[in-house]
């Protein structure tokens, strides 16, 4: 699969320099950081969530658990997980558990976790299990310009 069109497209409307890093085929953020050979901290988990007024995606460390209370607390929303079968409606061209962080490819708003902004180098899913997209942590900083942030997960 590589790299999901939606994500290719959006990057490349916004000309962010990324690199595809293929992998073995993992079902994990840390399998995907070992079978990579990065750091797990570089790579980016992407939950989506819902309430009464849509979809939102959490971007945070794979390394870190979604204080989801935390979360709710912060945007005043009664936020819950997404359904499977919602991911594959949203995300129709990523394999399930492969989505990227930046939903904004997808219409979707995004919170991230202020961890993030301190990784020279970032790493999220391409849509499929055996590719990472490479981007600068600067770049994602700008792709992420217009998000709110904060301190929505923590280590286990």
């Amino acid at each position: 699969m590589s790299i999901s069109n939606a994500l290719r497209e959006y990057l490349e409307f916004i000309g962010v320099n990324y690199e595809l890093l293929p992998h073995p085929h993992t079902t994990s953020s840390s399998r995907t950081a070992a079978a990579a050979h990065i750091r797990g901290h570089q790579i980016i988990k992407s939950i989506l969530l819902k309430d009464n007024l849509g979809y939102l995606m959490a971007a945070i460390p794979a390394t870190h658990l979604l204080d989801l209370d935390a979360l709710k607390k912060r945007l005043d929303r009664h936020l819950i997980l997404a359904a499977e079968k919602e991911l594959t409606d949203v995300f129709f061209d990523c394999e399930l558990g492969a989505i990227p962080p930046l939903g904004e490819a997808y219409g979707i708003l995004v919170i991230y976790d202020d961890a993030l902004s301190k990784n020279r180098d970032i790493y999220f899913e391409a849509g499929d299990h055996m590719d990472l997209v490479h981007i600068a942590g600067d770049d994602f900083l700008s792709l992420m310009e217009c998000c709110e942030h904060g301190r929505i997960s923590h280590r286990p």
